[in-house]
């Protein structure tokens, strides 16, 4: 049987978890812009909910070959992945060149913690 390495299901369960809570996090400005701040947090809580049962999950496989720290800058660069993404097609906000900046200095972070 084939398994996937740990660090590529750490992975893909991190990037999973990350688009829900992009959504949480920001869908609600988009979609729930006209109703109270409280209704928009307690629908965020309960996109925030799948999101800690992926997450949870991806860093207790991780943490078996990977430390804390290259789980944390992990995190950091998928969530880049998936918020320049969101940005632009969901939120149909421009591209900026400082999204390529800041993934350069993230890229930087994962090699520095990864080496």
């Amino acid at each position: 049987m084939f398994r996937l390495p740990i660090v590529l299901q750490t992975a893909f369960l991190l990037a999973a978890s990350n688009v829900f809570m992009t959504f949480a996090w920001y869908a609600h400005l988009k979609n729930l812009s006209e109703r109270p701040w409280y209704f928009a947090a307690f629908a965020s809580w309960g996109i925030a909910l799948f999101e800690y049962l992926l997450q949870v999950p991806a860093n207790r496989i991780g943490h078996g070959e990977l430390s804390l720290a290259q789980l944390k800058i992990m995190q950091e660069a998928i969530t880049l992945l998936v918020f320049v993404p969101f940005v632009v097609f969901y939120m149909q906000e421009p591209l900026k060149l400082d999204y390529l900046w800041a993934g350069l200095c993230i890229l930087g972070a994962v090699y520095f913690i990864f080496r």
